[in-house]
C-alpha cells in the first residue's frame, strides 16, 4: 500500500488515478486549491488545500508521503497552460526540500513531443489547433526540465495521441519516446487506462528517471 499525494484530482485524468488508487487500496491525499469541490468520498481518501505552484505548499503535502502524482495539464482552458512547466518546478522544489525523505514524482505528460512512425514529432503534424500546440509544447518544455532533473526520482508519463474518458480494460501497451501506434496507425488510450499504467507504475517502478508513453 503507497501513501499518495494527488494534485489535480479533480480533472479528467486526475479523477481517474485517484479512483483507481483507492480501488487498489491505497492511500490518497487529493490536495486541491478548494476542497469544496472535491465530490469523492472514501475511507482512505483525505482531502487537503494546497497550491502546486507553490513550493511550500508541495512539500507540506509531499511530506510523508510515497510518491507525489501531478495530473496537472492544459486541458482545462487556455488559463492552465501557463502553469504546465512552473507546476514541475515548483513540485521539483517542494519534494528537495524534504531531503533524504523527499517521495518521487509521477507526473502527467504531453504526447506532441512523442516521437511518429514517420520520424517526425506529434507536434508537428499539419492542422492542429494553436491551443493543442500550445499545450504539447508546454509539456515538452516540462519534460525537458525534469530531465535536467538528477537529484529528485521522476517519472513523466505521456499519454496516446488521444485520450478521453472511456473504458477500463486494464491493458495498454508502453514505449519510451515513439509514438505507440495500432495496426491502422491511430494512438489512443482511455483515462481509465492511462490511470491503471500510472498506478502500476506507482505500485512497480520501472521507469524512474524517464519518460514513458502508454497506448491501447
Amino acid at each position: 500500500m503507497a501513501k499518495i499525494a494527488l494534485f489535480g484530482a479533480n480533472g479528467t485524468i486526475g479523477s481517474r488515478v485517484l479512483r483507481e488508487a483507492l480501488d487498489r487500496g491505497h492511500d490518497v491525499t487529493a490536495v486541491v486549491r478548494d476542497p469544496a469541490k472535491m465530490t469523492e468520498t472514501h475511507p482512505r481518501l483525505t482531502v487537503t488545500t494546497g497550491n502546486v505552484l507553490d513550493a511550500e505548499s508541495v512539500a507540506a503535502a509531499a511530506r510523508g508521503q510515497d510518491v507525489v502524482v501531478s495530473a496537472v495539464g492544459g486541458g482545462d482552458g487556455p488559463g492552465h497552460i501557463a502553469t504546465i512547466k512552473p507546476s514541475a518546478e515548483s513540485l521539483v522544489a517542494g519534494v528537495r526540500r524534504l531531503g533524504a525523505d523527499a517521495p518521487r514524482i509521477i507526473a502527467v505528460g504531453g504526447a506532441g513531443s512523442l516521437r511518429t512512425p514517420d520520424g517526425k514529432q506529434v507536434w508537428d503534424t499539419e492542422g492542429l489547433p494553436e491551443f493543442l500546440l500550445q499545450i504539447m509544447h508546454a509539456h515538452g518544455d516540462a519534460l525537458e526540465f525534469y530531465r535536467g532533473v538528477t537529484d529528485v526520482r521522476w517519472t513523466n508519463i505521456s499519454p496516446a495521441a488521444t485520450i478521453e474518458p472511456g473504458e477500463r480494460t486494464g491493458t495498454y501497451r508502453t514505449a519510451l519516446d515513439d509514438l505507440v501506434v495500432d495496426a491502422n496507425g491511430k494512438s489512443r488510450i482511455s483515462a481509465e487506462d492511462y490511470a491503471v499504467a500510472l498506478v502500476d507504475e506507482i505500485e512497480k517502478p520501472q521507469h524512474v528517471g524517464e519518460r514513458f508513453t502508454v497506448a491501447d
